[in-house]
């Protein structure tokens, strides 16, 4: 059965209740439910932060323009984000929910020069995320699938400038994700993505995606056939946004130079929640969690 139907059925999730309190696409975790959406979230901090060493931060969620700016989101995403107008308030300043953890770990060293022996910084967060899915209207309005407000694990990595190493990393932080992914049992695939289709901030994006068994069209049976869906995105960023958050280091030379930076998401959740339940349901409709 696909996720709804099971969540409904083990009583997981409340869409009801949470449409009636905010509107389309929004949710409540219940009981069982709520349990496993911060039990996947603590699973893929601790990898992160015990296993590979990358330092556990908070950051805001709520931020300046300038953050939104320098990290790249604006201008062309401004659509996406939620705008709260302070300054209409007598505050000196409008302020944005973000849509990533990667705002606020990219913005924390907006305008400082860091000592070359504090490379790589190699940080994560767990945090809110909120996207408006402007322009989705109509697309996976059902199911926990395309939400306004979920909560996600990021990693960040700042290096030296160094192609060479900036390669290696991508590599590193996709292959956090696949073992991630191998001990949830979860079916997966890279997504080499165009040209056509990355940001204006991005040099390179892999997609990764799960096999989710109720995507895709009908088949005779009048069930869905099944589809991959992304549930990750890997990015190479290069010098894109330390110049425009003038994030810089000294060199041998004691010159300044603009580091390389990356970005991936180690887990979104509820969205890992719909391949995690349809692929591990049992012939009872129970969800055998690895």
């Amino acid at each position: 059965r696909s996720h709804i139907e099971l969540i409904d059925s083990l009583g997981l999730v409340d869409f009801e209740r949470g449409v009636k309190m905010a509107g389309s696409r929004h949710y409540v975790l219940t009981g069982e439910g709520m349990r496993l959406h911060q039990a996947v979230l603590r699973f893929a901090f601790d990898f992160m932060t015990q296993e590979n060493g990358f330092t556990p931060m908070s950051v805001p969620v709520i931020v300046r323009e300038e953050c939104m700016v320098g990290t790249g989101f604006f201008p062309g995403g401004r659509e996406q984000a939620y705008h709260v107008e302070e300054s209409r308030r007598g505050s000196g300043h409008d302020l944005y929910l973000t849509g990533t953890g990667e705002v606020g770990l990219m913005g924390f060293h907006a305008d400082e020069i860091i000592d070359r022996s504090e490379l790589p910084i190699t940080c994560t967060t767990v945090s809110t995320c909120f996207r408006r899915e402007a322009g989705a209207a109509g697309k996976d309005t059902a199911g926990l699938y395309r939400v306004h407000q979920f909560d996600k694990v990021e990693q960040v990595v700042i290096h030296e400038a160094n192609e060479e190493e900036h390669r290696a990393w991508h590599e590193r932080m996709i292959s956090y994700v696949e073992t991630l992914l191998q001990r949830l049992e979860l079916p997966y695939r890279l997504l080499q993505c165009c040209t056509g289709d990355l940001g204006t901030k991005n040099e390179d994006m892999i997609d990764i995606e799960c096999w989710i068994p109720c995507r895709g069209a009908d088949g005779p049976d009048g069930r869905p056939t099944g589809d991959w869906g992304e549930t990750h995105s890997a990015s190479r960023l290069n010098d894109y946004q330390t110049r425009r958050l003038n994030l810089r280091y000294r060199d041998e030379n004691k010159r300044t130079v603009f580091p390389f930076a990356l970005n991936n998401t180690v887990l979104a959740s509820p969205r890992i929640l719909v391949p995690l339940l349809e692929m591990h349901q049992q012939a009872d409709g129970s969800i055998s969690v690895p």
